[in-house]
């Protein structure tokens, strides 16, 4: 069995983040494991005459790295989504460098509950993603 710490010790105005540039492979993968094929996404051809004039990766693949944080980092191991509001902004191109980052708003350490903001910017620090998420923390004392 992995040896994980459980935290309880958070703090509001907390914060998390996580980076990663966006390749082909990536896009093509994730187009594949949920099936959304979109020649938005996986047709350069037809992504070119589009309003984008390029290939966008997926809404849900650049929402996907708000996981990572709240999984890896804030509230971390052992924590599992409730819920998650989210609000597209701009699109995502393959080559960007996407920034998930999230922020404590509330921690009702009683229930288990922590909510954070979530925002995504890219390299050139534009917010392309904004929301909030409710996340139920694993208490070690469960």
């Amino acid at each position: 069995m992995t040896d994980v710490t459980i935290r309880t010790d958070f703090q509001l105005g907390q914060r998390a983040s996580f980076g990663k540039t966006i390749t082909e492979s990536d896009v093509t993968t994730f187009a594949g494991l949920i099936g959304d094929f979109n020649p938005l996404h996986v047709d350069a051809e037809y992504a070119r005459q589009s309003r984008f004039g390029r290939r966008v990766a997926h809404g849900m693949f650049t929402a996907g790295l708000i996981s990572a944080v709240l999984g890896n980092k804030l509230p971390g191991p052992g924590s599992i989504y409730l819920s998650q509001q989210i609000e597209f902004l701009a699109p995502v191109y393959i080559g960007d460098t996407i920034t998930a980052a999230v922020e404590v708003v509330s921690w009702r350490p009683e229930k288990g509950i922590i909510t954070l903001k979530t925002d995504c910017y890219n390299q050139d620090e534009k917010q392309i993603v904004t929301g909030k998420a409710v996340l139920l923390v694993n208490r070690p004392d469960r």
